[in-house]
């Protein structure tokens, strides 16, 4: 995505939440969304082989975090069946899709979550009936 595109992708979602946020908040529901999808497409090459990994070392009894450290190719892991296309395939559970997909990656991606005080976000534009669109 061009420099001009991606300007005026972030307007057309700071579009979408104005009148049930301040102009100051935008970037608060802006950018946690948009690193949720940047990692999303980080991990998606290796999203079938990471999960095939996890069942394959739980079925072995073993912790399988480092092994699927490695199958990501990445210092982070996401192990739920979803990603942000099949997430968003639910309008009526988007939230709960969402906190589902965070929870499922590695505790520093989930942190970084948390930092951003993203769960009671997500609830916000649940509510504002905004939430699908955002983040479709």
């Amino acid at each position: 995505m061009s420099q001009q595109n991606f300007s005026s992708f972030i307007w057309s979602v700071a579009d979408l939440v104005r009148g049930d946020y301040k102009q100051s908040e935008y970037g608060r529901v802006i950018l946690p969304l948009t690193l949720l999808r940047r990692l999303d497409c980080m991990l998606e090459p290796t999203k079938a082989a990471t999960l095939k990994e996890k069942e394959k070392r739980e079925a072995a009894g073993l912790n399988p975090e480092p092994f699927l450290l490695k199958k990501a190719g990445q210092h982070f892991d996401n192990t739920s069946p979803l990603d942000m296309k099949t997430l968003m395939g639910d309008q009526d559970n988007s939230a709960e899709n969402m906190f589902s997909y965070i929870e499922a990656f590695s505790p520093a991606v989930h942190n970084i979550f948390e930092c951003f005080d993203f769960y009671p976000r997500v609830q916000r534009l649940e509510k504002a009936n905004l939430l699908y669109l955002v983040a479709e």
